[in-house]
């Protein structure tokens, strides 16, 4: 979601970040624009446009842009609708400060107000921009600065910024400009980007020109990717390796909040957040162009797994508020007493998004005491639904075009129910059908089987639900607190289920040359297991059904075959129903099933019941679908590999559903 290049040297920028934007398109955008410094004089050419990079080439090539040092970026839209305005770069008041950013900065509309109140005029509704006019404030501070210990004599201090006084972002807003008949007194810009830095909370990647340096830019980053290389023709940085693997294949990273400083004769300078030098780590990379667009890895889906830590973080960002302990949907626009009214709630879905809703439905209704109906939507269009103004409809759809859903969402809005679409894909259909949208974070999805994605939605769909208990008044701010909390802490144990994998493959090879596989689980983790079949089915074509754990014995246990050691994969997290889950397990087990259990670490009983044991980190029953999950996709991916499966591109399947 978004890109970045940024290059300084001696070739053409345009045609360098161009490229570069085109070779990250695969991360999802809605518009693009680039900034470049004039060559024989102290201005930005800036060049912005709505939709894709081919749309923004052609204003290059008729706008003649020319200079060798500049910025580019394609933007997914979060706050503020795509358009131009709202496209990357943004600039500061002067007009000589531009920024391209990835992420959200989360104390933006504090920052906002304070600026206002100093005179700085704003032209777009993105959190951006106050990137773009903190920094042109700091850079005048210290331009203040320098010439104040010049005496003000002959030197020109730069700066535009409007105002008087001071305020507790750190900045001075005394207008810097003096006469003089001297050289130009320039402010440091790394130094004014670096307390820039320590002022904001929240994701991003910046990269930043000012005018007046014409050979540099600085560029940080702060749990947002971002890659540097240097080459003959100058330095490049970018968002993802693509956009530099035709320039140079040694490439440096940076840790959060390090700043590096890009020069026109290809130098980089790299400070860390106290502003002290360093020289980091570099590495040589082999990718092919291809291979980088994969990360490195084999193929999308084990990528895209591997991505759900940031996609978790990203999804929950800037959702809740330290200072009054309450979560905000502003995207909604329900009041008060619309809230109150609605007295059920029906979620619309197909394939992963339809198990998403099922989770979502125990956690809506656990909290908000709501009643929620999950609705297969090529279903619910050929019935006759009871829906009324009173109905809050969900319509879930990872690519927003899905036909069946489509269909549902214009029948519930013909009844007069509010829409909410939750979806992956901006402007995409579903988005100009629904009265709101809420986009997960998940970025472009490449894989056919859906898992980043999956795991996005059930991370809004839990927000959504502790937001909606909040409203009713049915969870406490310190409630809502210590669950935003607990749900803080889930990329960190993704990341630990991440790191070894190993009780996840020996489980799979053990299923193999299985004709058949089950999947038992009870409450939340029963809607687990359907997802985890579905993935199974999906790539590596083994039969796969899911039931509830107590339904076992009414039926399905005569599926098991003693003699072929028929697999069935439990999900026996830490519950309320656990140990009637491991009562299941017996059950399972005294007609010769071989049972792959993924359980909660610690859990000696378990090792004593299960063939296999895959462990994951304790976590509160209501969030385990988000950490059982993932075990569950790489155990589907190994049996697919293993069996000769193309586990992005699977058979008969496509990544959109547009028709019935």
């Amino acid at each position: 979601m978004c890109g970045i290049v940024a290059f300084t040297g001696t070739n053409q920028a345009a045609a360098i970040l161009l490229a570069g934007l085109t070779r990250l398109e695969h991360r999802g955008y809605d518009s693009a624009g680039i900034a470049v410094i004039y060559p024989d004089r102290p201005e930005l050419q800036l060049t912005r446009q709505a939709g894709k990079v081919a749309k923004l080439a052609k204003a290059v090539v008729r706008e003649k842009i020319v200079g060798t040092c500049g910025i580019g970026h394609t933007r997914w839209a979060t706050h503020g609708v795509p358009s131009e305005a709202n496209a990357h770069p943004h600039r500061d008041c002067s007009g000589k400060i531009a920024v391209a950013h990835n992420g959200i900065i989360e104390n933006y509309a504090r920052l906002k107000d304070e600026l206002l109140r100093q005179g700085h005029q704003f032209s777009s509704q993105t959190d951006t921009e106050v990137v773009a006019h903190l920094v042109e404030h700091n850079y005048n501070k210290l331009a203040e600065a320098a010439a104040a210990a010049n005496g003000g004599g002959d030197d020109i201090a730069t700066g535009n910024a409007t105002g008087a006084g001071s305020n507790d972002t750190g900045t001075s807003n005394a207008n810097a400009n003096a006469t003089g008949a001297g050289s130009t007194a320039r402010a440091d810009l790394a130094e004014a980007v670096r307390i820039t830095v320590s002022q904001l909370s929240g994701s991003f990647a910046l990269a930043i020109l000012h005018a007046d340096h014409p050979d540099e830019i600085v560029v940080t980053r702060n749990d947002s990717p971002l890659v540097l290389g240097c080459f003959e023709g100058g330095a490049i940085a970018a968002s993802g390796l693509p956009a530099l693997l035709e320039y140079t294949r040694d490439i440096a990273y940076i840790e959060d909040r390090d700043l590096a400083v890009l020069h026109r004769d290809g130098q980089i300078d790299y400070y860390d957040p106290a502003g002290e030098p360093f020289t980091p780590s570099t590495y040589h990379v082999d990718w092919t162009l291809e291979q980088a667009e994969k990360g490195g890895y084999p193929d999308f889906m084990l990528k895209e797994i591997c991505e759900q830590p940031r996609v978790i973080r990203d999804t929950i960002a800037g959702r809740f508020d330290e200072a009054t302990r309450s979560l905000s949907f502003d995207e909604l626009p329900l009041t008060d007493e619309e809230l109150a009214n609605i007295d059920r709630i029906v979620i619309v879905a197909c394939g992963t998004s339809y198990h998403a809703g099922l989770i979502g439905k125990d956690l809506i209704e656990s909290w908000a005491r709501i009643p929620v109906e999950v609705e297969v939507a090529s279903e619910f269009r050929y019935r006759n639904p009871i829906i009324n103004s009173n109905t809050l409809v969900i319509a879930i759809s990872q690519s927003g075009e899905t036909a069946d859903t489509l269909e549902a969402v214009r029948q519930a809005r013909r009844a007069g129910a509010h829409v909410i679409a939750l979806t992956n894909v901006l402007g995409s259909q579903i988005t100009r059908e629904a009265q709101t949208v809420l986009y997960i974070k998940a970025n472009l999805e490449i894989a056919v089987a859906a898992t980043k994605s999956f795991l996005a939605q059930v991370a809004m769909l839990t927000l959504l639900g502790l937001y909606l208990a909040q409203e009713r008044s049915l969870l406490t701010g310190p409630q809502i607190q210590e669950l935003y909390g607990e749900m803080s802490k889930l990329p960190l144990q993704l990341e630990h289920i991440l790191a070894d994998t190993s009780a996840i493959e020996r489980a799979a090879d053990s299923c193999v040359a299985a004709q058949t596989a089950l999947f038992i689980g009870r409450g939340v983790g029963a809607t687990t297991c359907y997802e985890g079949a579905l993935k199974l089915k999906e790539i590596s074509y083994l039969h796969a059904e899911a039931f509830s754990a107590g339904e076992i014995k009414h039926g399905p246990i005569a599926l098991i075959d003693a003699e072929a050691a028929t697999p069935v994969i439990v999900v026996a997290t830490q519950s309320t129903t656990h140990d009637k889950t491991l009562a299941n397990i017996e059950e399972v087990k005294a007609r010769g099933a071989s049972v792959i259990a993924v359980a909660t670490e610690g859990d000696g009983r378990i090792a004593e019941l299960a063939d296999y044991v895959i462990y994951i980190p304790p976590i509160r029953e209501c969030f385990s679908p988000i950490t059982a999950s993932v075990p569950l996709q790489l155990f589907a991916r190994h049996i697919a590999l293993a069996r000769g499966c193309d586990v992005d591109q699977p058979r008969n399947l496509a990544k959109s559903v547009t028709v019935e």
